[in-house]
Parts: C-alpha cells; structure tokens; sequence
C-alpha cells in the first residue's frame, strides 16, 4: 500500500529519465490550457479539473514561491525589487492583521 500522504522528496509526476534535473518551479504534471487562454464557459469545467487538497495547495505556493526567487533573488546581477516587493508585501499583511484596532482610529469629520 502506497503512503499518499508524501512530505518532501519528488513529484509523483517526476521522471529523472524523461525531464532531466528537477527544477522546483515546474509543475510536471498532464499540461492544461492556461488560464487567460479560457472562454468564459469553459472557466467552470476547468476549474473541476483542478486537484484540491492541501498537497496541490502546498506545490502550488512551492512553485510560485521558487518561480519568483528565480526571476527576482538568485539572478546574478540582483536589483532591489525583491526588497521592495517584501516590504509592501508585509505592509498590507499586518495592515490587514491589525485591522480591527486600526479602524478604531479613524477622523472623523463633524459638521
């Protein structure tokens, strides 16, 4: 009996023969059509091919979060982006966790 609950290593989809090197920022499973390439009533049929469990969840963070240290960190000539795009990042996140004493503080105006 196979473990379906795997944590690490590889992707069941993941052929060392047939893909070469693992790259994390690759989703290696059946290619659908993309997204922006959808009509508007084909939105729902593809939405039901979509894995959803926490797992895919999980690869689907994974990926985007190494498609971005890519793109944006581990270039050899690096710019400041990435620092920006941290910062406003946790801006609007402890903006957003600090909400409920934040909008307690408003100005009002009376007339």
């Amino acid at each position: 009996m196979e473990n379906k609950l795997h944590f690490g290593g590889y992707p069941v989809e993941y052929d060392p023969v047939k893909h070469g090197l693992y790259d994390p920022a690759r989703y290696y499973g059946k290619p659908d059509t993309a997204f922006l390439d959808l009509k508007l009533k084909e939105i729902p049929s593809w939405l039901a091919r979509r894995q959803k469990s926490p797992q895919a969840l999980m690869g689907l963070f994974s990926r985007a979060f190494w498609r971005w240290q890519h793109k944006y960190v581990q270039p050899k000539r690096t710019g400041i982006a990435p620092f920006f795009q941290v910062t406003v990042a946790s801006m609007i996140f402890f903006y957003v966790i600090n909400y409920k004493k934040l909008r307690h503080h408003k100005n009002y105006k009376y007339h």
